[in-house]
């Protein structure tokens, strides 16, 4: 579904897929509503874009509903880049969005390479975010911090791909040892960092991480 929701700089556009009865083959309810961020917007990042689409139906695929959106300054959103400042505020409109969408339903913040940065940061100090997804968090770059992520107990759950060239596995790894529990970890073999001719994959792992999880 194609809609706009309200954001700090205009409307946002958004896509959002939901899971389907297969009695009914209308919309089910929801186990969970979850908002996933794309990459960098200043390098080619969508709410198109393959990882991000796969993660989403991944999800799906495991009962969630799914917002995907564009930042400001990326197709039909308006506004222009703001170093993550203002893309953190987007983000969190998009959570404001979801949870009054579908009140009571639990809440999960999801990204994918910068957009990991802006959802993991948002989504631990958001009291309505229960879980944590993300997908090649840039934990290597020194203009991305972590320190809400770093802190939280909420249950976090990363995919990463082993020949990643931009966020190294060894970096994640290092990172990664620095959380708090609860926390797991999927790494996929042979994927770089946009995981091409990997991205189905993004979707399994998150399905195998998530699928049973309670």
């Amino acid at each position: 579904m194609h809609l706009e929701i309200p954001g700090p700089v205009g409307p946002l556009e958004a896509l959002l897929d939901e899971p389907r009865d297969d009695t009914t083959h209308g919309a089910a309810p929801p186990r969970a509503v979850v908002v996933f961020a794309h990459p960098h917007p200043q390098q080619g990042g969508t709410m198109h874009t393959k990882a991000v689409f796969q993660g989403a139906k991944g999800l799906v695929r495991i009962g969630c509903a799914v917002l995907r959106f564009n930042f400001r300054g990326v197709g039909r959103s308006p506004g222009t880049f703001d170093e993550g400042a203002g893309e953190a505020g987007d983000y969190r409109a998009a959570l404001d969005w979801k949870a009054a969408r579908y009140p009571g339903v639990p809440l999960w913040a999801a990204g994918f390479s910068f957009g990991a940065w802006i959802a993991l940061e948002a989504g631990a100090v958001d009291p309505r975010v229960s879980i944590l997804v993300g997908i090649a968090p840039p934990v290597n770059r020194p203009a991305y911090t972590f320190t809400h992520t770093l802190e939280t107990t909420k249950p976090k759950f990363f995919v990463q791909g082993d020949l990643d060239e931009l966020c190294p596995l060894k970096d994640l790894w290092a990172f990664y040892a620095k959380l708090k529990e609860p926390k797991e970890l999927v790494v996929i073999d042979g994927a770089s960092h946009l995981f091409e001719g990997k991205t189905r994959e993004v979707g399994e792992a998150i399905e195998d991480l998530l699928g049973d999880y309670e």
